[in-house]
């Protein structure tokens, strides 16, 4: 057996191999509801061979929406219709299924990417966005409105209540959005908070929102769910977060409970300047891995089934996560099976698949 295609604990559940999907926008849901797209596109990924799959970000309150037609779990209604889209994929598929609950803070109100993905004004059925502090994301765009310290109980209440309905609907678990530019990482980097309270300044102030929210929802979780937080590990900018920060971070979050960390990096500054290459984030998630002993995934231009394998058995992260390149190849666990020698289980309606030349592949 290949390490990658091995079992993994994240906390309380067992995943059957290493490779996970990553949350990734759809831009297709109506009003926070999810539609006939999610259907297709998660029951597509639940059958991929993938360990887990992590739904794409999904809004903790309608403002928390990068788009309009983002994902939400903000009410009951929708906790019921994604109830309903969930029934359909497990009813074909066994596969732990985790959602990413977020808040785009900022970054919110934005069109759909293939439609520009510019910010939306009020008029254009866009709203007023909230963040740490009233700066906006890229010049010429309209500045966010500071969130008040009644706006920062309400956001803390907003993710504790997506959590509680996540759990309702038998979800594996939860992953915390802290990365990418959203509002908790908005929080945590001084490009982005310039408060005065107690929630900006120091690193020590900076960290204290969002490890709020994580407590939070990790107290309206059973026990038996996962909670993971994904990060990134750095902006890629001077003067901005970065992995010694990071590691402070993990260390504190480790503590409240988080079983895994999920280690992505950039999103916050247009500014960035991202060395990419093939798994240009690998060593953030070795070094945080390694001094803070919390389960790791990686993440970013991982696309070969080698590179995965080295990835895991070398214990640089305890699995790796695949976004666009399982969109491009949805059954990329099973060639990565073929490649290493190693045995995939596909849905019983598939079995007579299996090619001639790689008798034994299927399980």
């Amino acid at each position: 057996m290949s390490m990658l295609f091995s079992p993994v604990a994240l906390g309380p559940r067992t995943l059957a191999n290493r490779i996970v999907v990553a949350p990734m926008c759809q831009y297709s849901a109506e009003n926070g509801h999810p539609t006939a797209w999610h259907t297709v596109h998660l029951g597509t990924l639940a059958v991929s061979g993938a360990g887990a799959v992590v739904i794409e970000a999904t809004a903790v309150e309608p403002q928390g929406r990068i788009s309009p037609e983002d994902l939400g779990l903000w009410s009951d209604a929708h906790a019921a219709s994604l109830e309903r889209t969930l029934a359909q994929v497990h009813a074909c598929a066994a596969t732990p299924i985790l959602v990413q609950l977020a808040h785009a803070g900022r970054k919110a109100s934005t069109a759909k990417p293939w439609e520009g993905g510019e910010q939306l004004s009020p008029a254009q059925s866009g709203w007023t966005t909230e963040a740490p502090s009233a700066i906006p994301y890229a010049p010429g765009e309209t500045p966010p409105r500071a969130l008040s310290a009644a706006g920062l109980d309400r956001v803390e209440k907003a993710f504790a209540a997506a959590a509680k309905r996540a759990a309702a609907l038998e979800l594996a678990g939860v992953e915390v959005h802290c990365a990418h530019g959203y509002l908790l990482h908005q929080f945590l980097s001084p490009l982005s908070n310039t408060r005065d309270d107690d929630c900006g300044g120091s690193l020590e102030n900076r960290l204290r929102f969002p490890l709020r929210v994580i407590a939070a929802v990790r107290g309206a979780l059973p026990e038996n769910r996962i909670l993971g937080v994904r990060i990134s590990a750095t902006d890629w900018v001077p003067g901005g977060w970065d992995v010694e920060d990071c590691l402070a971070f993990v260390k504190r979050f480790k503590a409240l409970g988080v079983d895994y960390v999920h280690v992505s990096s950039g999103g916050l500054s247009p500014d960035q300047k991202i060395p990419v290459k093939p798994g240009y984030q690998v060593p953030f998630a070795a070094r945080i891995k390694a001094e803070t002993g919390l389960p790791a995934i990686a993440v970013g231009l991982i696309t070969e089934p080698a590179q995965a394998e080295t990835i895991v058995s070398a214990g640089q992260a305890d699995a790796v996560a695949l976004a666009r390149g399982i969109l491009y190849d949805p059954r990329w666990p099973w060639h990565a099976a073929a490649a290493l020698g190693d045995q995939v289980a596909p849905p019983r309606q598939y079995l007579r698949c299996e090619p001639h030349g790689l008798k034994g592949l299927f399980r």
